[in-house]
Protein backbone atom coordinates (compact mmCIF):
# COMPACT_ATOMS: atom_id res chain seq x y z
CA UNK A 1 0.00 0.00 0.00
CA UNK A 2 1.68 3.41 -1.16
CA UNK A 3 0.30 5.41 1.66
CA UNK A 4 2.24 4.70 4.68
CA UNK A 5 2.97 6.94 7.88
CA UNK A 6 6.43 7.81 9.06
CA UNK A 7 8.18 9.41 12.14
CA UNK A 8 9.78 12.97 12.12
CA UNK A 9 11.48 14.25 15.21
CA UNK A 10 12.22 18.30 14.44
CA UNK A 11 15.81 18.08 16.60
CA UNK A 12 16.79 20.23 19.73
CA UNK A 13 18.81 22.66 16.83
CA UNK A 14 15.66 22.84 14.90
CA UNK A 15 13.54 23.98 17.48
CA UNK A 16 16.13 26.97 19.40
CA UNK A 17 16.44 28.17 16.03
CA UNK A 18 12.46 28.91 15.27
CA UNK A 19 12.26 26.46 11.80
CA UNK A 20 10.02 24.44 13.65
CA UNK A 21 6.78 25.85 11.18
CA UNK A 22 9.29 26.25 8.31
CA UNK A 23 10.00 22.54 8.60
CA UNK A 24 6.34 21.35 8.90
CA UNK A 25 5.32 23.89 6.24
CA UNK A 26 7.76 21.41 3.58
CA UNK A 27 5.68 18.70 4.32
CA UNK A 28 2.77 19.83 4.44
CA UNK A 29 3.58 21.50 1.00
CA UNK A 30 4.33 18.23 -0.59
CA UNK A 31 1.22 17.00 0.49
CA UNK A 32 1.28 15.18 3.40
CA UNK A 33 -0.64 15.15 6.47
CA UNK A 34 0.35 15.58 9.97
CA UNK A 35 -1.64 12.89 12.02
CA UNK A 36 0.14 13.47 15.14
CA UNK A 37 2.22 15.84 17.02
CA UNK A 38 3.40 16.92 20.27
CA UNK A 39 6.71 18.90 22.09
CA UNK A 40 8.35 16.98 24.28
CA UNK A 41 11.43 17.30 26.57
CA UNK A 42 12.87 13.96 26.15
CA UNK A 43 14.92 12.27 28.94
CA UNK A 44 17.82 10.38 28.66
CA UNK A 45 16.92 7.25 29.32
CA UNK A 46 14.13 7.80 26.72
CA UNK A 47 16.56 8.28 23.74
CA UNK A 48 18.83 5.91 25.30
CA UNK A 49 16.14 3.07 24.32
CA UNK A 50 14.63 4.78 21.16
CA UNK A 51 18.15 4.93 19.44
CA UNK A 52 18.59 0.96 18.75
CA UNK A 53 21.64 -0.62 21.11
CA UNK A 54 22.50 -3.51 18.48
CA UNK A 55 25.81 -3.92 17.57
CA UNK A 56 24.29 -4.32 13.61
CA UNK A 57 23.10 -0.26 14.70
CA UNK A 58 26.43 0.54 16.15
CA UNK A 59 28.43 -0.47 13.23
CA UNK A 60 25.99 0.87 10.78
CA UNK A 61 26.35 4.34 12.35
CA UNK A 62 30.17 4.24 12.71
CA UNK A 63 30.43 3.13 9.89
CA UNK A 64 28.66 6.38 8.15
CA UNK A 65 30.68 8.42 10.31
CA UNK A 66 34.04 6.85 9.48
CA UNK A 67 33.21 7.14 5.48
CA UNK A 68 32.87 10.82 5.94
CA UNK A 69 36.02 11.29 7.86
CA UNK A 70 37.86 9.59 5.04
CA UNK A 71 35.98 11.41 2.50
CA UNK A 72 36.79 14.99 4.73
CA UNK A 73 40.68 13.41 5.29
CA UNK A 74 39.77 13.37 8.50
CA UNK A 75 41.55 10.52 10.83
CA UNK A 76 39.63 8.82 13.09
CA UNK A 77 42.20 7.64 15.88
CA UNK A 78 43.12 11.20 15.98
CA UNK A 79 39.64 12.84 15.98
CA UNK A 80 37.97 9.78 17.93
CA UNK A 81 40.44 7.31 19.34
CA UNK A 82 39.65 4.61 17.43
CA UNK A 83 38.44 3.77 13.88
CA UNK A 84 36.25 0.49 15.23
CA UNK A 85 33.15 1.20 13.66
CA UNK A 86 31.30 -0.91 16.78
CA UNK A 87 32.92 1.71 19.15
CA UNK A 88 32.38 4.74 16.91
CA UNK A 89 29.12 4.01 16.68
CA UNK A 90 28.23 3.77 20.54
CA UNK A 91 30.15 7.09 20.86
CA UNK A 92 27.95 8.53 18.64
CA UNK A 93 24.96 6.89 20.68
CA UNK A 94 26.65 9.00 23.65
CA UNK A 95 26.40 12.11 21.93
CA UNK A 96 22.98 11.61 20.65
CA UNK A 97 21.63 11.27 23.80
CA UNK A 98 22.91 14.81 25.06
CA UNK A 99 22.27 16.41 22.03
CA UNK A 100 18.01 15.04 21.73
CA UNK A 101 18.32 16.17 25.74
CA UNK A 102 19.60 19.66 24.90
CA UNK A 103 16.23 20.76 24.30
CA UNK A 104 12.88 20.40 23.53
CA UNK A 105 11.90 18.35 20.50
CA UNK A 106 8.63 18.25 18.52
CA UNK A 107 7.76 15.05 17.48
CA UNK A 108 5.37 14.20 15.11
CA UNK A 109 3.83 11.54 12.27
CA UNK A 110 3.10 12.48 9.01
CA UNK A 111 0.56 10.21 6.44
CA UNK A 112 0.81 9.78 2.79
CA UNK A 113 1.86 8.12 -1.11
CA UNK A 114 5.22 7.03 0.05
CA UNK A 115 5.77 8.87 3.14
CA UNK A 116 8.97 7.42 4.09
CA UNK A 117 10.88 7.88 0.94
CA UNK A 118 9.02 11.49 0.62
CA UNK A 119 10.10 12.90 3.89
CA UNK A 120 13.83 11.22 2.93
CA UNK A 121 14.04 13.50 0.05
CA UNK A 122 12.28 16.73 1.50
CA UNK A 123 15.23 16.86 4.18
CA UNK A 124 18.02 15.47 2.53
CA UNK A 125 21.04 13.36 3.57
CA UNK A 126 22.34 13.05 7.02
CA UNK A 127 25.56 15.02 6.65
CA UNK A 128 23.95 18.77 6.28
CA UNK A 129 27.47 19.52 4.25
CA UNK A 130 26.34 17.32 1.58
CA UNK A 131 22.85 18.18 1.64
CA UNK A 132 21.53 19.93 -1.98
CA UNK A 133 19.38 23.26 -1.64
CA UNK A 134 16.08 23.10 -1.56
CA UNK A 135 16.21 20.48 1.27
CA UNK A 136 15.93 21.26 4.98
CA UNK A 137 19.40 20.12 5.79
CA UNK A 138 20.68 21.89 2.39
CA UNK A 139 18.51 24.91 3.23
CA UNK A 140 19.05 25.36 7.02
CA UNK A 141 21.77 23.72 8.55
CA UNK A 142 25.55 24.45 7.73
CA UNK A 143 27.03 21.73 10.12
CA UNK A 144 29.61 18.92 8.75
CA UNK A 145 30.74 15.68 10.81
CA UNK A 146 34.66 17.61 10.78
CA UNK A 147 33.58 20.62 12.36
CA UNK A 148 31.35 18.55 15.13
CA UNK A 149 34.14 16.51 15.99
CA UNK A 150 36.33 19.54 16.44
CA UNK A 151 33.66 20.59 18.95
CA UNK A 152 33.22 17.02 20.14
CA UNK A 153 29.34 16.54 19.29
CA UNK A 154 27.04 14.78 16.68
CA UNK A 155 26.48 16.76 13.26
CA UNK A 156 23.50 18.86 14.34
CA UNK A 157 21.18 18.06 11.16
CA UNK A 158 17.64 19.57 12.31
CA UNK A 159 15.50 16.67 11.74
CA UNK A 160 15.33 12.68 12.34
CA UNK A 161 12.73 10.37 10.04
CA UNK A 162 12.65 7.42 9.31
CA UNK A 163 14.65 5.87 6.90
CA UNK A 164 11.97 2.45 6.30
CA UNK A 165 8.31 1.76 7.06
CA UNK A 166 9.49 -0.91 9.53
CA UNK A 167 11.57 1.26 11.69
CA UNK A 168 8.70 4.14 10.81
CA UNK A 169 6.37 2.05 13.03
CA UNK A 170 8.66 1.18 15.65
CA UNK A 171 9.14 5.08 16.43
CA UNK A 172 5.45 5.96 16.04
CA UNK A 173 5.11 3.41 18.72
CA UNK A 174 7.60 4.49 20.93
CA UNK A 175 6.31 8.29 20.60
CA UNK A 176 2.91 8.06 20.61
CA UNK A 177 0.06 5.62 22.34
CA UNK A 178 -3.29 3.86 21.06
CA UNK A 179 -5.53 6.93 19.98
CA UNK A 180 -3.03 9.58 19.63
CA UNK A 181 -2.15 8.97 16.19
CA UNK A 182 -5.19 10.01 13.97
CA UNK A 183 -6.24 8.86 10.43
Amino acid sequence: MPIEKTLVIIKPDAVSRGLVGEIISRFEKAGLKIVAMKMVKAAPEEVERFYPSSEEWFRSAGAKLLKAYQELGIDPKTRLGTDDPVEVGKAIKRSLVKYMTSGPIVVLVLKGNRAVEVVRKIIGPTSPHSAPPGTIRGDYSTDSPDLAAEEGRVVFNLVHASDSISEAEREIKFWFRDGEVLD
